[in-house]
């Protein structure tokens, strides 16, 4: 993720993203540089607009979020309109009865 990250520190600084420039903020920050990593990333950002690509990936969660939440507003209004009365499945209760069943020892080993 660090050589993300100084490739993002790059194009920030309008610097150019070379392997040269990769490996010494990669130097700088410490980290134990792979000189294959660094030409794939290098090779694999030759034709990508980083700012364009941060931008598209910023506005994903905006949109998914937006979309979340009229989908909650609408399971809200349903069950608010929903004339079908609440009704306990008998599994339910039997599941009830055996959850009970297996921690009644429990209150004996602690008091």
């Amino acid at each position: 993720m660090e050589y993300v990250y100084a490739a993002l520190i790059l194009n920030e600084t309008d610097e150019e993203i070379n392997e040269e420039n990769l490996t010494g903020v990669l130097e700088a920050a410490g980290v134990d540089v792979e000189e294959s990593r660094v030409k794939a990333l290098v090779a694999a950002l030759e034709d990508v607009d980083i700012d364009e690509a941060v931008a598209e990936a910023a506005a994903v969660p905006a949109a998914g979020a937006a979309a979340g939440g009229a989908a909650a507003d609408e399971a809200a209004d349903d069950e608010e309109t929903s004339d079908v009365p609440d009704t306990v499945d008998e599994d339910e209760d039997e599941d009830d009865e055996e959850d009970d069943a297996s921690g009644e020892g429990l209150g004996q080993l602690f008091g």
